[in-house]
């Protein structure tokens, strides 16, 4: 397929609206309400370590990303889709691409089951919900 026709497929108002939710959700999951207080453990993150951050760098460059990301989702589901059709698409690409991508990557870097389960965790939830958003709306 060419770029072009891809992206005048893509219906934007629900990219925009997978790649709001997905923020959110990256917000919910790595607060201390979630999974923050173990992940920072896990990764040897500090809380002086985030408060002397770039956030308006880091928030800024993960809203772009998530926003490709979204393209990508859509460009994947297609025209014809369903919320059902984006569900599985997205547990697809969450489980067997991005989770087992971790997987190799935790085990040659030997960081904890934990720290996987958190991350690849997130991006399975995250594809699924962007994947049933984009769907519903194809």
């Amino acid at each position: 397929m060419r770029l072009v026709q891809i992206l005048s497929d893509v219906n934007w108002l629900a990219v925009l609206v997978a790649t709001i939710v997905a923020f959110m959700l990256g917000g919910l999951w790595y607060s201390k309400v979630l999974f923050g207080n173990t992940w920072m453990k896990e990764i040897g993150l500090t809380e002086e370590a985030i408060n002397n951050a770039n956030m308006p760098r880091t928030f800024g460059t993960t809203f772009v990303l998530q926003l490709i990301a979204a393209v990508a989702m859509s460009a994947l589901i297609g025209n014809d889709g369903s919320w059902l059709t984006g569900l599985q698409t997205g547990l697809w690409v969450g489980l067997f691409w991005i989770a087992t991508a971790y997987g190799v990557t935790y085990l040659f870097e030997q960081r904890t089951f934990r720290l996987w389960l958190i991350n690849a965790g997130y991006y399975v939830v995250l594809y699924a919900v962007m994947g049933t958003i984009i769907g519903a709306w194809a």
